[in-house]
């Protein structure tokens, strides 16, 4: 069994909510949150600002951690067990480019309701609605508004 730990971004910009969408070779099709693999020496929060950036080209700053979510696949020569830690994050604009080089096709901004729709991961969507509580409480609080 291999082990694999990612981080990830849950980037809220106006109550909106960063999502992309990957095609690869139409085999893996699906709109997803930026996230991946944790770099030697990286902390956590350094690998989900710098996925985030890297595969959006969005500017964030995380808020708040949000949670650990796990999962299992297979690949040829093994299981792996994939643990993925979520930041609530601050985006500083509407701005996004995807990353083609990862399959990426397209990014944006979506409503809360149509980003939970459109997640193709159901523990994706349980991170985007723990995050989306979070942001409403904060907002509520008036704690959102940049320092």
């Amino acid at each position: 069994m291999i082990e694999a730990v990612s981080c990830g971004g849950i980037v809220v910009y106006r109550g909106k909510i960063l999502l992309l969408y990957k095609n690869f070779k139409n085999r893996y099709e699906g709109w997803v949150l930026p996230k991946g693999t944790v770099e030697e020496g990286e902390t956590h929060e350094q690998t989900a600002l710098r996925e985030v950036r890297e595969e959006t080209g969005a500017e964030a700053e995380i808020v708040r951690y949000v949670g650990k979510s796990s999962y299992s696949f297979i690949v040829p020569e093994d299981k792996v067990e994939k643990d993925v830690h979520w930041y609530l994050m601050r985006g500083f604009s509407y701005r996004s480019k995807p990353q083609r080089e990862e399959y990426f096709m397209d990014s944006g901004y979506y409503k809360y309701h149509e980003a939970v729709h459109l997640l193709k991961f159901p523990n994706e969507r349980q991170m985007l609605e723990e995050a989306y509580e979070i942001y409403r409480e904060l907002h509520r609080t008036g704690e959102w508004k940049r320092a």
